[in-house]
């Protein structure tokens, strides 16, 4: 569980990021699942658009992701998900609090 400072500063890092992939039309499976379990080993911190023809509450979405990936969900701002894991590869730069 992340505090709230860890969180905010997070939300600072992730605001300098682009955004890895969309939620659209097809929503959350498996594939789309696998994608993001391999971008956060590599990045620990990555940001998730959601799509307005998907149909999908993001805060709602960030929580079933979070949940499929053993991540944190760090928030939500607008239609943008920003998610948190600690790498377990020891080659990349670790966020640090």
């Amino acid at each position: 569980m992340l505090t709230s400072k860890q969180r905010s500063t997070l939300r600072s890092l992730a605001s300098n990021i682009e955004p890895v992939t969309q939620v659209g039309k097809l929503g959350v499976n498996d594939a789309f699942i696998e994608g993001l379990d391999k971008a956060l080993e590599k990045r620990e911190l990555i940001k998730v658009t959601v799509l307005e023809n998907s149909g999908e509450e993001p805060k709602e979405v960030g929580f079933l992701i979070a949940e499929k990936l053993g991540a944190e969900f760090v928030c939500a701002t607008g239609r943008k998900l920003v998610f948190y894991r600690r790498s377990k590869n020891n080659k990349i730069e670790h966020i640090e609090f």
